[in-house]
C-alpha cells in the first residue's frame, strides 16, 4: 500500500523558456447517465461527457519510448470507448532534454491535466517534481529501479517497471557462447535505468572471472565511437541495459558489431528489432496498456490502494534473424529454445 509520506525528491534548477498548450485528442465518447435520474430523461450529448485530460511526455523519441507511447494512447481510446467516458491527450516529447522535460510537465500542470504519464526515468521524475505542490497523479512508464530513482514512497506517484534480469541475459549470453572471455558494457552514464544492471553484471562476470571492458557514451557519435573501441578491444559479446541513449542509437551499430561477430545482448525488444541480437525483458506494448490502465484507475478512483509500483512480467526471448545471419554460423540460437519462448525478428527502421 502506498504511504502518506513525501519522501524528498531530487532537486533540480531548470531554465523554462517554453510554453506549450497541452491540445485535445481524445476518442468519441458519451458521459454515464445519472442514477438518480428519471428514467425518461434524454442521454446525455458528448459536451455532458466527463472528460479527463492526460499528457504524455516522453523522455526522448526512439523505438522503445514510441512503442510505449502508442501503446497509452491505443488503450485510452480503448477505455474511452467501453467505459464511456472521453480522455483527452497529448504526446510530447523532452527530446532527451532536462530543461524541455521540466517545461512540458509545467505546462501540463498549468493545464489542470488529470494525470501525468512520463516515460522513462528523467521524465518521471521530473514530472514528479512538477506535480507536487498540485499531487496530480504521475503515473510512469518504464523506469528500471523506481527505488533508486526516489519515485517510491510518493503518495501521488506510482506506476511500471521494466526491471531487468541481467542475470538471465548473462546466461543466455554463455549459453549461447560458453567461450566468452570478454564481454563489452555499453552504456550512459546519464541513464538511471542502466546503473544496477551493470552493477550487476559487473558482478557475474566477476563471480565467473570473465574480463570486461565498459565504454560510456552520452551521445550518437559518441555510441559509434564506444563500438569501436569495443570491438578494437576484441570483445566477445556485448551487454546494454534497457538505456535509452544506446537504444537512440542502435540502428547506428548494429551491422558493424555483427559484421565483427559480436552479438549485442539488451534490455529490450525494441533494440533487437532495430538490429541488437537478442534479449530477454518486457513487451513494451503490454507496459503501455497497463500503465494507461493504472493512470485510469487513478484519475477515477483515487491513489490509496495503489501500489509503489507494479513489476512487469518479461520472460519472452527475442531474437533478430537478420542480424543472426550477419554473425554467422556463430550464431546458433537453438540453446535458447530450452530457456523460455523464442520469439524470431527481423530489423525494422522504426
Amino acid at each position: 500500500m502506498k504511504n502518506n509520506m513525501m519522501k524528498k525528491l531530487l532537486t533540480m534548477t531548470l531554465a523554462c523558456a517554453m510554453t506549450l498548450s497541452l491540445a485535445a485528442c481524445g476518442s468519441k465518447a458519451e458521459s454515464l447517465a445519472d442514477s438518480s435520474a428519471d428514467q425518461n430523461t434524454a442521454a446525455p450529448t458528448e459536451t455532458d461527457a466527463k472528460t479527463y485530460k492526460v499528457a504524455v511526455i516522453k523522455q526522448l523519441d526512439h523505438a522503445s519510448l514510441d512503442e510505449i507511447a502508442n501503446a497509452v494512447t491505443a488503450e485510452l481510446d480503448q477505455i474511452s470507448a467501453d467505459k464511456n467516458v472521453k480522455i483527452e491527450y497529448e504526446v510530447t516529447s523532452g527530446q532527451g532534454d532536462q530543461t524541455i522535460l521540466k517545461q512540458l510537465s509545467d505546462q501540463a500542470i498549468a493545464d489542470g491535466v488529470d494525470a501525468i504519464i512520463p516515460i522513462a526515468t528523467t521524465a518521471a521524475q521530473i514530472a514528479a517534481l512538477s506535480a507536487e505542490e498540485t499531487k496530480t497523479p504521475v503515473v510512469y512508464a518504464a523506469v528500471s529501479d523506481p527505488e533508486t530513482a526516489k519515485l517510491t514512497g510518493i503518495d501521488y506517484v506510482t506506476g511500471t517497471s521494466d526491471a531487468l534480469n541481467t542475470d538471465f541475459i548473462m546466461d543466455m549470453m554463455f549459453a549461447q557462447n560458453p567461450s566468452v572471455a570478454k564481454v563489452g558494457l555499453l552504456y550512459s552514464l546519464s541513464e538511471p535505468n542502466s546503473a544496477k544492471p551493470i552493477a550487476d553484471a559487473k558482478a557475474y562476470l566477476d563471480t565467473k572471472g570473465i574480463e570486461y571492458v565498459e565504454q560510456t557514451a552520452n551521445t550518437n557519435d559518441e555510441v559509434v565511437a564506444a563500438v569501436s573501441a569495443l570491438i578494437a578491444a576484441g570483445v566477445d559479446a556485448v551487454f546494454t541495459p534497457t538505456d535509452n541513449v544506446i537504444m537512440a542509437a542502435e540502428l547506428a551499430i548494429y551491422e558493424d558489431l555483427a559484421k565483427n561477430g559480436i552479438p549485442h545482448y539488451t534490455g529490450a525488444d525494441s533494440f533487437v528489432r532495430n538490429g541488437a541480437y537478442a534479449t530477454c525483458g518486457v513487451n513494451y506494448t503490454d507496459l503501455g496498456t497497463q500503465t494507461a490502465d493504472l493512470a485510469y484507475t487513478a484519475m477515477t478512483e483515487g491513489m490509496d490502494g495503489m501500489e509503489d509500483y507494479y513489476l512487469m512480467d518479461g520472460g519472452i526471448i527475442t531474437v533478430n534473424t537478420d542480424t543472426c545471419a550477419l554473425i554467422g554460423k556463430q550464431a546458433d540460437y537453438a540453446c535458447f529454445n530450452s530457456m523460455g519462448e523464442v520469439v524470431e525478428v527481423t530489423t525494422t527502421k522504426d
